[in-house]
């Protein structure tokens, strides 16, 4: 797995953008006066006395409204680029520029099961499926753990769902907790596999996804993780939860300045707690439906705007694609996965995840991800952009046949068919040799790749003693929580 030489390094497609330089900029002003003006609360006291330090105001407790020079500083020290690495500590994803890597979510309540149509609540094998099934995906680079596995104590299945990430898949992580002890744990899990702290800090393998209650109302547990993680020196995913017309103003532009001072604060936090700390930025600007009250993730009105912010501040972004709002494997599962991942990677985003979710995020489904593997082989190869040379021009070998030859034998045909996109799902037959190999609908054939890659071959698993280490941890976490 090189995702190095995956096209990325290049992308010669326009950069899109919903915001002009000149509206991404008045968007900033008005996140920093949010900030300064409306305040946010930090339900952690810890985290206000370390800005309450730094200079910002405090009121009725935890009420902290932070001076403009703060943000303006924390975007200057944040890093531009965040390289995550993958189980043997091979720099494998550099999170800049508009390079874009792709996985699935983590809280999934239901599976559509591909074995028998069935939706149900999900169990922890759904789990270890779903993470065998990103590592056998060629265009699926990292993993989390798709499902909520209902089969297990609520109070320790985060450390369930990092041990089996960290077994059953070499691809970086990235892992939630409901809890600050979870992710303690989950971190020294991480660590046991990577060789020590050190190890895990200068080639991380972990990101850690953080959402808060609120874009300008930020938990303890969310707090505590963010400033767990900066001081440790890994990476975490913030995330403002932007819900037009619910936690924050139904118009596109108010949302977005009121995410990006969700996302500043917590930014401001991370670089007090260590300078340079790495933070990827989030939040989507999910809409309420007023005739339903349901959050779609497929909606078209805020599709981008949180990258387009992310590439104007220079800091990496966690975009969220490859998903439907759709109840079943249909048409418009399809059509959303390919459109939402489309605008993605064309707005920049880096880290985009929630790839098979079906049902707004409640149900994730295998072969929807096996399918978007296949929609993103086509987007890579449409990214990398055409060359204009003198080889591929190829005056000489169209003088050379003439008008009324053909190119099929040509040595210039022979070194250039293989740079075209060859799909693994998509049917690219006649309708004789479609009906002759079976007659399978795309459903059908991403089922089969499903369970052809759970029938495979697997990664290796962990050394004895390192399982050892992770069974210990959960272990000890489950006497703490009994």
């Amino acid at each position: 797995m090189n995702h190095l030489m995956s096209g990325f390094n290049e992308i010669k497609a326009p950069l899109f953008k919903q915001f002009s330089d000149e509206q991404l900029q008045e968007i900033h002003f008005a996140s920093l006066e949010i900030l300064e003006r409306t305040g946010v609360i930090l339900e952690f006291p810890d985290a206000v006395k370390m800005l309450k330090k730094a200079g910002a105001q405090v009121s009725e407790g935890n009420r902290v409204r932070i001076p403009s020079h703060l943000a303006e500083w924390a975007l200057r020290t944040a890093p531009k680029r965040v390289v995550l690495c993958d189980r043997e500590g091979n720099r494998v994803m550099p999170l800049e520029g508009r390079k874009s890597f792709f996985g699935t979510g983590s809280d999934c309540l239901n599976i559509l099961d591909h074995r028998t149509g069935e939706r149900r609540k999900a169990v922890l094998a759904d789990v270890v499926d779903a993470i065998k099934v990103c590592d056998g995906l060629e265009n699926i680079d990292f993993v989390m753990s798709t499902f909520l596995p209902w089969d297990l104590p609520q109070e320790t299945m985060d450390r369930y769902q990092m041990e089996a990430m960290l077994s059953h898949s070499r691809k970086p992580i990235g892992f939630v907790t409901p809890g600050f002890e979870g992710c303690v744990d989950c971190v020294e899990m991480a660590e046991a596999v990577a060789g020590g702290q050190e190890a895990l800090r200068c080639n991380p393998f972990i990101a850690c996804y953080i959402n808060l209650t609120a874009d300008l109302r930020h938990n303890k547990d969310s707090l505590q993780k963010l400033l767990f993680m900066a001081e440790k020196g890994l990476p975490t995913t913030y995330t403002p939860t932007g819900n037009r017309g619910a936690l924050a103003p139904m118009t596109p532009a108010g949302a977005q300045a009121h995410i990006n001072a969700g996302n500043l604060a917590g930014l401001v936090l991370s670089q007090l707690k260590c300078e340079g700390s790495p933070f990827i930025w989030g939040g989507w600007g999910l809409h309420m439906d007023m005739r339903t009250q349901i959050f779609p993730y497929a909606s078209p009105r805020m599709r981008g705007l949180g990258a387009a912010s992310a590439q104007y501040y220079g800091i990496p972004f966690f975009g969220l694609s490859g998903c439907s709002d759709s109840k079943v494997l249909d048409g418009q599962a399809t059509a959303e996965a390919a459109l939402t991942l489309m605008v993605d990677v064309l707005s920049g985003a880096n880290l985009i995840h929630d790839l098979g979710y079906l049902e707004s995020g409640l149900t994730g489904s295998l072969e929807l991800l096996a399918i978007c593997d296949d929609i993103i082989g086509w987007i890579r190869h449409y990214m990398q952009g055409i060359e204009v040379s003198e080889e591929t021009l190829a005056l000489d070998v169209i003088d050379k046949v003439g008008p009324e030859g053909h190119f099929i034998d040509t040595e210039h045909t022979l070194r250039h068919f293989k740079e075209d996109w060859y799909p693994f799902l998509m049917d690219h037959r006649t309708y004789e040799g479609w009906e002759a190999a079976g007659g399978k609908s795309i459903n059908v054939r991403a089922r089969e790749r499903v369970e052809q890659i759970l029938n495979g071959p697997q990664t290796e698993i962990l050394s004895a003693e390192v399982q050892k280490k992770i069974r210990t941890i959960i272990e000890r976490a489950e006497v703490d929580k009994g």
